[in-house]
């Protein structure tokens, strides 16, 4: 799934969405340590009051947001597995009844519970649904009725939140006029941040991928590899993270430790534009780069002394996998910071190339190019020549 894709998703979790229907939604209390369901109750979604389904919109949405390769993660299913994670998906999915479906969907709370054990008790959310998707407009000059050409798909959307224990206040009673304490015991479901989640099936091309499913791991670049492997018994994954850093150690070996920011700077422009050109002509595959791609970007980018065996031994002695690609969007930082003892600085990796690092008078100087002028605390900064 690309960012458009999860993106026209999420923005269809809210009230009388036109193009997602939730029919129903599963709710399992799960109790800390020991994983035992203390509570289970499904309902047609539309039965819950108006602040109730609003809340849950709202944590859906937060399941499907987040950077991808960071947060959110497409995963592959394993093949090799029996009673997969993904059947009991697929066939919950297509349950005839309620009941069947429920039992499918406890199914995979075992499996979460199984090896994990939480400090807090937990709830665990199941939706099932219809998503919709507008794949050409209708021609409005037409007599014929009806709606836009949509494609449909069934799917399921899994929450897992935390619960936090209400803290002690002190109240005003209006009415009674008096000062008094808080007494709720009734704990929390923090629906605002989930500690895990997924789609499935996975959307690509207006078409469901039922080998897929698009994992929501909680944390930025941490995500759960026993939630990967034994829960959704999925292929294991590179983080963005780590791209970056293979992407790095490949440089410097091929490079060296020294390097002159503007070469840097036309690294990640190369890159930006193998990206760009993805995007505008709105290919589902991202770009992504092997040997050969690593060495096309140093020799454009300046770098002296670039050779196909010496990038392809750089590649070799990073990558485990000689057939693994690095993807293109992953190496390419939001942003760099250049840390020092008198300031630290934060610039786009485009601006890179107007950062000089220089000896002036026996001192080293960081050298920053700008084109306006510099405001420090209302005062303007006056210009004098090196």
């Amino acid at each position: 799934m690309n960012k458009k894709d999860i993106a026209s998703i999420r923005n269809q979790f809210k009230l009388n969405s036109r193009y997602m229907k939730i029919r129903e939604i599963f709710n399992v209390y799960v109790k800390k340590e020991s994983g035992e369901i203390y509570h289970q109750v499904t309902q047609p979604f539309e039965l819950l009051e108006q602040e109730a389904q609003e809340l849950f919109l709202t944590n859906f949405k937060k399941v499907l947001t987040g950077g991808l390769d960071a947060k959110l993660f497409e995963l592959k299913f394993r093949s090799d597995v029996e009673e997969s994670t993904q059947m009991i998906l697929f066939n919950g999915l297509h349950a005839d009844s309620t009941e069947a479906w429920n039992d499918k969907m406890l199914q995979i709370v075992e499996k979460m519970f199984a090896h994990t054990k939480y400090e807090f008790d937990t709830v665990v959310t199941f939706i099932r649904g219809e998503y919709q998707k507008a794949t050409r407009k209708r021609d409005m000059e037409s007599e014929e009725g009806g709606d836009d050409e949509v494609y449909s798909s069934e799917f399921v959307l899994c929450s897992l939140n935390k619960t936090d224990q209400p803290k002690k206040a002190l109240l005003f009673d209006y009415i009674e006029k008096e000062f008094k304490s808080n007494n709720a015991v009734d704990p929390i479901i923090n629906l605002t941040a989930p500690l895990a989640g997924f789609l499935f099936p996975a959307f690509n091309d207006n078409s469901a991928d039922v080998n897929h499913i698009l994992y929501n791991g909680g944390k930025v670049n941490q995500p759960n590899e026993m939630f990967i492997v034994d829960v959704l018994q999925c292929e294991e994954i590179i983080t963005a993270l780590e791209e970056k850093d293979t992407f790095d150690q490949i440089l410097k070996i091929v490079v060296g430790d020294e390097v002159d920011s503007k070469v840097i700077s036309n690294v990640y422009e190369e890159v930006d534009k193998m990206v760009q050109e993805n995007q505008e002509n709105e290919e589902s595959e991202p770009p992504k780069l092997d040997s050969k791609d690593i060495e096309r970007i140093l020799e454009a980018s300046g770098v002296e002394d670039v050779s196909s065996d010496k990038v392809e031994h750089a590649f070799k002695s990073v990558v485990y996998d000689e057939k693994h690609e690095i993807k293109a969007s992953s190496v390419i930082p939001k942003s760099i910071k250049i840390e020092t003892k008198i300031a630290n600085v934060t610039i786009n990796p485009k601006d890179l190339k107007n950062v000089k690092y220089i000896t002036y008078n026996g001192k080293k100087c960081l050298l920053l190019e700008v084109d306006e002028e510099v405001v420090v605390e209302g005062f303007r900064l006056e210009t004098g020549e090196l």
